[in-house]
């Protein structure tokens, strides 16, 4: 096998990673919207808070899901290069 060429293995652990980045991401921007839609339902808002709360929690869960792949596809790259 060639050194410079990545194994079958390293390939779909690679491709598992990034799909439980991916799945972690979405569900994590999904808690974050739902918590938002749970508030404007409970406090009864209506108009533009609601439109205020509702774009908040799509924005922050957009933020968090982004920021959630990429630590964890960095900190599966930082594992990869370590040789773990």
């Amino acid at each position: 096998m060639d050194m410079g060429r990545e194994s079958r293995w390293e390939k779909d652990a690679m491709t598992v990673e990034i799909v439980f980045a991916l799945v972690t991401a979405a569900v994590l921007a999904g808690v974050i919207f739902a918590v938002a839609w749970a508030l404007v339902l409970v406090l009864d808002l209506s108009g533009s808070a609601e439109r205020g709360v509702l774009v908040a929690g799509a924005l922050l869960g957009a933020v968090a899901g982004v920021w959630r792949l990429v630590r964890v596809l960095l900190r599966f790259d930082e594992q990869r290069r370590m040789g773990h």
